[in-house]
């Protein structure tokens, strides 16, 4: 457990098979997952490189953040320890959630990233038809109403899993972090971002569509998309990890 800006991380390493690593991979998991989910993918990867699993404050073993933390407080807390992995080219490597930290650490501390291979990132407002905006807002006003005359406790938990997403029910403790991640606009942090950037997306997937990343390559100079066909926003890391582990060799070849 390393600590940085006030909350702590768990860092897990795996070696490769040469003493001489020349790329540290850190990897960074999605909401409500751990370092474990990306287990698999870092063993995929070749003997010349490290890999530095994380449990970001709040999930696996890591405790949760002191506050209600916003990305940039993630980032900022993971800079203080990735400073401290010097003599290698460092590359995050993420999914959903890690990504939106990935975004603000390189947007913030530019000088501590090599590249970025971002698989299934957010950070955009998606782009919803006049219909789903009009429901959206329909439900938030319903909840807001509907709190008002329901106490904290039992009742209001109920009401939260009737209106809240599976995230939101889930995240306990979390459930600020949840609301400050989803609300955040991290537009102006990728056009900040000028190290090389893949990112992956599945053409099935709902939760962060291939639009976002088309939007995202256009803000960052040094980005290309990658659309996999036939998986979605999980089943990426599953059934896709032997093309994801093949594309990330390939990016590590082109920025070496």
């Amino acid at each position: 457990m390393v600590r940085g800006g006030g909350g702590e991380i768990a860092v897990f390493r795996r070696d490769g098979d040469s003493p001489d690593a020349a790329t540290a991979l850190v990897w960074a998991h999605g909401w409500g997952q751990s370092h474990r989910n990306l287990l698999p993918l870092a063993g995929a990867m070749p003997r010349t490189t490290r890999s530095y699993l994380l449990d970001l404050p709040g999930f696996g073993v890591a405790p949760p953040p002191p506050g209600a933390w916003g990305t940039a407080d993630y980032a900022d807390a993971v800079a203080e320890w990735l400073a401290g992995v010097t003599g290698m080219r460092r590359v995050w490597v993420a999914h959903s959630f890690g990504c939106r930290v990935g975004l603000q650490l390189a947007a913030r501390h530019p000088d501590l990233l090599d590249g970025m291979f971002l698989i299934a990132a957010p950070g955009l407002p998606p782009h919803r038809s006049l219909w789903a905006r009009a429901r959206l807002a329909a439900r938030r006003r319903a909840f807001r109403t509907a709190r008002l005359f329901v106490p904290e406790g039992p009742a209001r938990d109920r009401l939260r899993a009737r209106f809240g997403s599976a995230d939101y029910q889930q995240a306990g403790a979390l459930r600020p972090v949840l609301v400050k991640a989803v609300t955040e606009n991290l537009s102006e942090a990728a056009r900040a971002v000028r190290c090389p950037v893949a990112l992956v997306y599945g053409d099935g997937d709902s939760e962060t569509p291939p639009d976002i990343g088309q939007r995202l390559t256009a803000l960052m100079p040094q980005s290309r998309l990658i659309v996999m066909r036939g998986f979605g926003h999980l089943d990426v890391l599953t059934d896709g990890r032997h093309q994801i582990a093949q594309r990330l060799t390939e990016f590590l070849e082109q920025i070496a």
